[in-house]
């Protein structure tokens, strides 16, 4: 099954669509795909596994591999890294983004497969399924959606289910 987000800030949740965010700068072919660009990457992203934070809630109830975060785990969005688009623990020497957050958006992170096999340096990291921001306002590329609609997905997908963003 695909979880289907569309341009248009609507994501597929089985029968039921849910509000989203995406990227500011909108959604563009994974071929055009570039590191800060802003963009959602268009495709079928396979889910890969789920990661959260311990501190704010058990673990999501999925059929997929669930990790906790720690407070130095981070992801590295240095595109001349060998780590590129890759978990990495902080502090790390290269540019990474940090998991542990403030803003909550990453207390449940679904790593979706884009970019990751193997990474081309550049063509984007760190696409996520995560937690949305209040008023959805837009991610650095990312899917986002609400807590409740992200556990209800979580529950409903199986190993072989993806993401598939569309323009």
């Amino acid at each position: 099954m695909n979880f289907v987000a569309t341009a248009d800030g609507q994501l597929d949740i089985g029968s039921r669509k849910v509000r989203c965010a995406l990227g500011p700068a909108g959604v563009v072919p994974a071929a055009e795909k570039r590191e800060g660009d802003g963009a959602s990457p268009a495709g079928v992203w396979p889910i890969r596994r789920v990661l959260y934070r311990p501190d704010k809630g058990p673990p999501p109830q999925s059929y997929f591999e669930v990790e906790p975060i720690s407070e130095d785990d981070g992801w590295c969005d240095d595109p001349a890294d060998d780590a590129y688009n890759r978990p990495v623990k902080l502090p790390y020497p290269s540019s990474a983004e940090r998991l542990w957050r403030d803003d909550g958006i990453y207390d449940i992170v679904v790593i979706l497969g884009h970019n990751d096999d193997p990474p081309f340096p550049g063509a984007g990291s760190a696409i996520f399924l995560h937690l949305n921001r209040p008023g959805y306002t837009p991610t650095q590329g990312c899917v986002a959606i609400a807590r409740e609609d992200l556990e209800e997905l979580l529950r409903h997908a199986r190993p072989g289910d993806a993401v598939e963003i569309r323009s």
